[in-house]
C-alpha cells in the first residue's frame, strides 16, 4: 500500500473499500495532503425511495424538491412524499450515461416557474445532440411543460459515453455547465466544440456573456466556453462569497480530479495527442503538462485508481462547525462522501471520507445544499434509488 501521497487512516477500510475490489488501493492526491476520519459525525435520514438514477436536485421556494431522473423521469417531493411530475421527455435518448441529467432551478422561479436540465436529445432513433432546455412547471406541481431549447448542439456519443451535462449558477448569475468529451479525441482542446469543456452562458438566451474569455471569437461555440481541455465534468460548484469556480472530473483508469476553473484555461485533457491521433487514445496524462506547458494543474487527484467523482457542492452554514466551508464530493464507483478543507486561494489542506458514508449507501451522484444548509444526495444504483438529507450529527 502505497503512504507516500498521504496519511492513510487508522481505519484502512476508509480508503480502500467500494472500488471494485481494488482491496489494496488507497486514495491518493496530488499534491499531497492529509486524509482522516471526518471529525464531526453526520446525520443521514431517507427522504424518499423508489427513484432510478437521481441525477440531480432542485429546490423549490415553497420546500418541494424537483428531482431528475436518468431515464427520463422527473419527481417532486414534498415530505417524504415522492410523485410523478407529467412531462414529454420522449426525445431524450436514453442509453448508457446519457439521458435526463443536470437541472437547475431558475433564479426567478418564484414568477416564472422555470427550471433548467440538460439531457440527451433524439431525432427518431437517432442521437442528434445533448442540450439543455427550458421547462416551466404548473402551479400545481403536476405537470412540466417545455418554454424553449435553451442551448443545442453539445456533442453526443449514440453510446451516450461522457455525457457530462452539469448545470449551477455563478456567483453573478451566469449559468455554468461542465461537459463531457462524448469520449471523442478532438473535442477537448477544440474550442469551436462544446465537449469537455465548461460553458459560460446567459441563463435566459444561452448566449455567451460579454466578458467570457473568448468572447473576440468569430465562432458562437467558442464563445461559450469557460475553460477547456476537460474529459468529463460531473460536478460544478461556486464556493459561497469567492465566485470560485469548482468542478469534479472523471479520469480514465487513473486521476479524477478536483479543480479550481480559471477563465480562459486549458486543463489539458488530450486523447487526440495534438490531433495526430483519431482514436480515442486514454493512456494520455489526464493534465497533459508535457504538450501543454500552461495547462492548469489539478487540486487534487484519485491518483493511480479512480472513484468515478460525480457532484460537487459547499457546506454552509454555522451549523456544520468545523466543517463549513468543506467542498463535499460524490463518488459512483467508490461509493463515497469525500470532504475536501480548502485554504483561501482553493488549494486543498485536508480531505476526509466520513465513515456514515462508506460504501454504505451504494453509488452517490447528486449532491445539493439546500436553503437551510443541509444536504442533499442521490444514490445512483438504477433501483429504488434513495434522495438522502445529510445534516450535522450530535
Amino acid at each position: 500500500m502505497r503512504t507516500s501521497a498521504v496519511v492513510v487512516f487508522a481505519s484502512l477500510s476508509l480508503l480502500v473499500t467500494a472500488c471494485s475490489g481494488a482491496s489494496s488501493e488507497t486514495v491518493q492526491s496530488a499534491p499531497p495532503v492529509t486524509s482522516k476520519p471526518a471529525a464531526s459525525a453526520l446525520k443521514v435520514e431517507q427522504v424518499t425511495a423508489g427513484l432510478e438514477h437521481g441525477w440531480d436536485v432542485g429546490f423549490l421556494p415553497d420546500g418541494k424538491i424537483l428531482v431528475t431522473q436518468r431515464p427520463g423521469k422527473l419527481a417532486l417531493v414534498e415530505g417524504g412524499t415522492k410523485r410523478d411530475v407529467a412531462a414529454d421527455f420522449s426525445d431524450v435518448h436514453v442509453r448508457g450515461e446519457g439521458g435526463l441529467m443536470g437541472m437547475v432551478i431558475s433564479k426567478d422561479f418564484a414568477t416564472s416557474r422555470e427550471f433548467i436540465t440538460c439531457q440527451t436529445h433524439k431525432e427518431g432513433d437517432t442521437a442528434v445532440d445533448i442540450r439543455l432546455v427550458t421547462w416551466r412547471l404548473s402551479d400545481d406541481g403536476a405537470s412540466a411543460t417545455k418554454v424553449k431549447d435553451l442551448l443545442t448542439g453539445l456533442p453526443v456519443n449514440p453510446s451516450g459515453r461522457h455525457s457530462g451535462c452539469r448545470p449551477a449558477f455563478g456567483a453573478d448569475g451566469a449559468l455554468l455547465i461542465g461537459t463531457g468529451d462524448t469520449a471523442r479525441p478532438q473535442h477537448p482542446q477544440d474550442r469551436t466544440s462544446l465537449g469537455g469543456k465548461v460553458l459560460r452562458v446567459d441563463a435566459k438566451t444561452g448566449n455567451a456573456l460579454p466578458d467570457n474569455p473568448f468572447i473576440k471569437s468569430a465562432n458562437p461555440n467558442e464563445q461559450r466556453v469557460f475553460t477547456y481541455g476537460h474529459r468529463n465534468v460531473q460536478g460544478v460548484t461556486v464556493r459561497p462569497g469567492t465566485g470560485q469556480v469548482f468542478t469534479a472530473e472523471h479520469g480514465p483508469t487513473i486521476d479524477d480530479e478536483v479543480n479550481l476553473e480559471t477563465a480562459g484555461a486549458n486543463y489539458g485533457w488530450d486523447p487526440s495527442k495534438g490531433g495526430t491521433e483519431t482514436s480515442y487514445d486514454e493512456s494520455v496524462p489526464m493534465t497533459d503538462k508535457q504538450r501543454f506547458p500552461d495547462a492548469v494543474s489539478p487540486l487534487w487527484t484519485t491518483g493511480e485508481i479512480t472513484e468515478a467523482i460525480c457532484g460537487a457542492e459547499f457546506l454552509t452554514g454555522s451549523q456544520w462547525g468545523a466543517l463549513e466551508g468543506s467542498l463535499a464530493v460524490t463518488a459512483l464507483k467508490g461509493q463515497k462522501l469525500l470532504l475536501f478543507r480548502l485554504d483561501d486561494a482553493g488549494k486543498v489542506t485536508e480531505v476526509t471520507l466520513p465513515p456514515e458514508f462508506d460504501d454504505k449507501f451504494g453509488r452517490l451522484r447528486a449532491v445539493r445544499s439546500a436553503p437551510d444548509g443541509s444536504l442533499y444526495i442521490t444514490t445512483s444504483e438504477g433501483e429504488d434509488d434513495k434522495l438522502l438529507k445529510v445534516t450535522p450529527g450530535a
